[in-house]
């Protein structure tokens, strides 16, 4: 565990979200990512790992926690 003793996912922006439909790019706007290959370390909670299986595709999971 971290030294806040949370959990930690981070992921990278990989593919644009120009073609996708308007629910993956809220998604992706959600997760807070906003150009392409920028990386963002989140708290590895259910709902942020249910937002990352909806944009699968389009992210990458560069490292997680435990």
């Amino acid at each position: 565990m971290t030294a806040a003793g949370k959990r930690t996912i981070t992921i990278r922006l990989k593919r644009s979200k120009i073609a996708c439909n308007p629910d993956q790019r809220a998604t992706i706007n959600g997760l807070g990512l906003k150009k392409l290959e920028q990386e963002r370390t989140l708290e590895n909670t259910p709902a942020v790992r249910g937002m990352i299986k909806k944009v699968l595709h389009l992210v990458e999971v560069v490292s997680e926690t435990r």
